[in-house]
């Protein structure tokens, strides 16, 4: 399974083991809480309980209620008084941040964390240490328990998964109600929440109803009567999910080639892997039925990979959480005991308007629901490389991840507006607001049918200059978007995401046969590949790195493929056959030296002389650029346009390193303008020494993709733009508007002016010109 089942398998089976003392204490729970008493009476005795099997001074039940607070509702060790008093925010404070998160949080000084949030009250600071875990039941919070110590204790692993073991076994009788009643009332619940910023994953404006995806309650039945029988459960039931995700795999209404295919098929692996099996086997060993075992083995994998920063990586946990959610409805469809069978996981019919809301998703997931049905996706967790996020893209299925508690939010049936291209959510709009979001989707629609009415139209400015604007694809299935748009050819096709979907480096014929088709589907427009854009946020399974401080300015992209050249060959050698009577356009990633191109560009000669040699087909020419994305290359320019036949400028890199500021924090990724005059001088300076050289230069990066940005590009000199396709019809369109020589005049007189906020001078230059910019 490669670096994701590595880290969830690598600690011995004893230290996740589930001992016969921990078994009686589940016991003692489970007979507390079915006792005829009150639910305070039974919630005491629950903390006591936990408290002394777990040899701490503190147990606290903290219950979310439905104004988004957490209340203490039980409690051992701190002042009673307190309980009902006491109230915090999700988010605020340490327990409030594993309400927030969904994630268990262990610290030997709790009290030094920023975090930290000190209510006198409860009598808590006489407390160092800290350990706690959310209570879940089908994905939707219900509180938190959490254990305190006098001495600062150092919480084991093992520590931890008790506690959420606790924890699983009180989200059923919590969410059911049986404890504790919400006192916060339905009038608090449907206060109109504010919009959800997140990430936009796949473009495009949605109206339409949530549909929370439901994942399976947590089980009712912790401790197995029956070990022998509860293991031939398990295996009955893991025999269904292959059958299942067999049948749901192959019958996708989706092209049979492309990266979300490769996606769908190492899902069906992940289902196969040995060390997930082997961990719930293990478990159905110690005592824990079927259910638990795969809800023990996902919650190890949580907290092993919940602690790692690595995207990639994080985002393989949806898949498992997906195949543990598929397993236990399997378990629960199954009655028990019988061959869990064939039979899936019973799902509500969403309306016709669903919006799918969940905090992670697995590809199985997206395709078991009606296509039809779905209007949009919206995600407390995910990211482009996430393997939902590219079948939700091949699908056209507007998307939003990052959408930090959506699912608290929202109930099934509340009103949604989803915009995908700014990546915001909003539940429970107004009326008059709902009305607007209807006027814009219908502007929307107007405007792209503008959009449609320039698609065969050349982008020529006023004057007649012309901006050559192309497409940014990574999917074959962004293929259709070449002709839907009218973009000239493929800017930047980004190679990565076959390498980042696989366990194993593909070989040669797999990366020959994708190229091929991506030559062909291209029509005769042209296709500029990127090379192995690996490291950074983009780790590989099959090429795993360690830890690194600053990873964006680490082992990544160039460095790699001189590092290990064997990857650089087959990918330049599957290139070369499968452009083979066409031209081969291949830039170089992250380039920082000069020395660094030209020994990529010896390596692709070999490799053209090697395919000479040995009498293969070869392309009938061959370009080979040079990113500009580190700043090192604006004063090595000259030199490097001796050597590479174009250069294209990935303003995204380029920007984060002129200001030092790191595109992935939320922190400092907008606080830095591309329309500032540092960077635009810094972009001239590019455009410029390509005029002298006579060599072509494009811009691929985010910026190219915006009406406004787009301007001052063409002002600086740019003639070729390659952006995300639902950018080309308004860069078109103010493209079209504008005259070339005016902007480029105003733009020069702009920066030799000293002017401090550029952004707002070109902004008020296009409207006083009628640009839509």
């Amino acid at each position: 399974m490669g670096a994701a089942a590595g880290r969830m398998d690598g600690a011995g089976g004893d230290r996740n083991g589930f001992g016969g003392g921990s078994r009686r204490m589940l016991r003692r729970l489970r007979d507390a809480m079915a006792r005829a008493a009150t639910p305070r009476e039974r919630l005491d005795e629950i903390v006591r309980i936990v408290a002394a099997d777990m040899a701490a001074e503190v147990c606290s039940i903290y219950v979310r209620r439905s104004d988004r607070t957490l209340e203490l509702c039980a409690t051992e060790g701190l002042a009673p008084e307190a309980v009902g008093r006491t109230r915090l925010r999700v988010g605020e404070g340490l327990v409030g941040d594993i309400a927030a998160t969904a994630r268990p949080l262990a610290l030997s000084d709790a009290q030094s964390h920023p975090k930290f949030a000190y209510r006198p009250e409860t009598g808590e600071e006489i407390y160092q240490s800290l350990m706690g875990a959310p209570v879940l039941r089908s994905d939707r919070l219900l509180g938190v328990i959490a254990v305190q110590n006098r001495t600062r204790r150092q919480y084991s692993d093992e520590d931890i998964e008790t506690l959420e073991t606790f924890a699983m076994a009180l989200a059923e009788p919590l969410g059911a109600g049986g404890l504790v009643e919400d006192s916060g009332g339905e009038a608090a619940r449907r206060a109109r929440p504010a919009p959800i910023d997140g990430l936009s994953l796949v473009p495009g404006l949605a109206i339409g109803r949530a549909f929370p995806h439901r994942r399976p309650v947590a089980p009712s039945r912790v401790v197995a009567e029956d070990p022998d029988a509860e293991r031939e459960r398990l295996e009955a039931a893991v025999r269904a999910l292959n059958r299942r995700l067999d049948r749901l795999v192959d019958g996708a209404a989706l092209p049979r080639a492309g990266e979300h295919a490769e996606v769908l098929d190492a899902y069906r692996m992940f289902a196969r892997d040995r060390g997930w099996l082997d961990r719930m086997r293990e478990a159905v060993g110690r005592g824990l039925t079927a259910e638990a075992a795969a809800r023990r083995a996902l919650d190890d994998a949580r907290a092993r990979i919940g602690r790692v920063s690595d995207p990639y990586l994080r985002e393989r946990l949806a898949d498992f959480e997906a195949l543990a959610d598929e397993l236990t409805g399997l378990l629960a469809a199954g009655d028990g005991g019988n061959a869990a069978g064939d039979a899936a996981a019973a799902r509500p019919e969403p309306p016709e308007d669903a919006v799918l809301v969940a905090r992670a998703l697995g590809p199985a997931d997206l395709l078991a629901y009606d296509r039809e049905r779905l209007r949009a996706v919206v995600l407390e967790e995910g990211s482009a490389a996430a393997h939902v996020s590219i079948v939700a893209r091949a699908l056209g299925i507007p998307t939003v991840g990052r959408a930090s508690g959506v699912l608290s939010e929202v109930e099934p049936g509340d009103p949604m507006v989803v915009d995908g291209d700014n990546g915001r959510v909003f539940p429970r709009p107004g009326e008059e607001a709902l009305a607007q979001f209807r006027r814009s989707l219908e502007a929307r629609r107007a405007e792209r049918a503008l959009f449609a009415a320039d698609r065969d139209k050349p982008c020529a400015m006023r004057d007649g200059a012309r901006i050559s604007l192309r497409l940014n694809a990574g999917l074959l299935a962004d293929l259709p978007q070449l002709a839907a748009t009218g973009a000239e050819g493929i800017g930047l096709y980004r190679t990565e995401i076959p390498f980042m979907v696989r366990p194993e480096i593909p070989d040669v014929e797999a990366q020959t046969d994708l190229y091929r088709r991506i030559v062909e589907g291209a029509g005769g427009r042209p296709v500029v590949f990127r090379a192995l854009d690996a490291g950074g946020d983009k780790r590989l399974d099959a090429l795993p790195v360690g830890a690194e401080d600053n990873p964006a300015m680490g082992w990544r992209s160039l460095r790699i493929l001189l590092d290990r050249p064997a990857l650089l060959r087959r990918q330049v050698r599957a290139l070369i056959r499968a452009s083979a009577g066409r031209e081969l356009r291949l830039m170089f990633p992250m380039v920082s030296d000069v020395a660094e191109f030209d020994r990529a560009r010896r390596a692709v000669e070999r490799e053209m002389e090697r395919a000479r040699e040995a009498g293969s087909g070869l392309p009938s020419a061959l370009r080979l650029g040079a990113m500009v994305e580190i700043p090192a290359l604006l004063w090595q320019m000259d030199a490097l346009l001796r050597r590479a036949d174009f250069v294209s400028v990935g303003s995204n890199d380029l920007l984060q390193f002129v200001f030092a500021a790191d595109r992935g924090s939320e922190l400092v990724a907008r606080r830095y303008d591309p329309l500032s005059a540092p960077f635009l001088r810094a972009l001239r300076t590019i455009a410029a020494a390509c005029a002298r050289a006579g060599a072509p230069v494009s811009v691929c990066g985010e910026m190219a993709g915006r009406p406004l940005e787009a301007l001052a590009l063409a002002g600086l000199g740019y003639r070729s733009l390659s952006m995300a396709a639902a950018s080309i019809g308004p860069v078109k369109r103010a493209l079209m508007a504008a005259d070339g020589g005016e902007t480029a005049a105003f733009l020069e007189g702009l920066l030799a002016s000293g002017e401090e906020r550029p952004r707002e001078a070109l902004a008020a230059f296009a409207r006083d010109r009628g640009i839509p910019a």
